[in-house]
């Protein structure tokens, strides 16, 4: 699971406009998570060489003997677009899953990271965005929380529960093979069967007759059309 957090940043401009009353010559211009999108790439490669020291994973230093050091495998953080802001995202990989009072207990440890740990020596690294410089907190002493991404997982399910052969109506259809199989394979390809698609689409071209091109579609969708049959060897072919 990922937990969501705000970020905001000071910027050092290489040209300051000294009268822009936003920019303070000893602060920065401040920034919030809309701000920094425009610097997105340069922010992300920052935190990736960051963590590169500790291969990335917070919870070696949570010492704490209790269920959620037996739970959480590894807690990486990056960052990442939601919505039209940039945010801070702590990326959890679980064992199984944490209670009300566990997911408490790692929120409280991340929110920690972030103010005192690994987020206190990552916001005085330099980042050079070429037109200046970028210091980025993932820690603000107000307005911060720490929010949950739970997937949607209706579109999975779906998935899920496809029919291993996608439906498909013959009966309507203007008799052009070339049009049937070009349907056949892009529902093919929808379902996640690109493979089946191309395999479908080679024997079609090399078949002789109409109706064996519109056996062999229905062999990888669902028609009207029984599939045909697997032709069996007689005995004298046997080995």
């Amino acid at each position: 699971m990922k937990f969501y957090s705000p970020l905001t940043a000071e910027f050092f401009p290489n040209e300051p406009d000294w009268e822009d009353e936003s920019y303070n010559e000893y602060e920065g211009c401040p920034l919030n998570g809309h701000d920094l999108l425009q610097y997105a790439d340069a922010v992300n490669e920052a935190v990736k060489k960051d963590i590169a020291d500790f291969n990335g994973d917070l919870m070696q230093y949570y010492h704490e003997d209790d269920f959620v050091r037996r739970k959480v495998v590894s807690a990486v953080p990056s960052v990442e677009i939601c919505g039209n802001k940039l945010c801070g995202c702590m990326n959890v990989e679980l064992r199984e899953p944490l209670n009300e009072g566990e997911q408490a207990a790692l929120c409280d440890y991340i929110s920690g990271q972030y103010s005192d740990g690994w987020g206190e020596g990552f916001e005085q690294r330099e980042i050079d965005v070429g037109d200046g410089k970028l210091y980025v907190h993932f820690w603000q002493n107000h307005d911060f929380e720490l929010k949950r991404d739970v997937p949607d997982m209706t579109e999975f399910k779906k998935l899920l529960n496809r029919p291993k052969k996608p439906k498909m109506q013959l009966i309507g259809q203007d008799g052009n093979i070339f049009a049937i199989m070009g349907r056949a394979s892009r529902l093919l390809t929808d379902y996640g069967q690109a493979d089946k698609a191309k395999e479908m689409r080679d024997r079609v071209m090399s078949c002789d007759s109409y109706q064996k091109a519109l056996s062999i579609v229905s062999e990888y969708v669902e028609t009207e059309l029984p599939p045909s049959p697997t032709p069996k060897h007689d005995r004298g072919d046997a080995r």
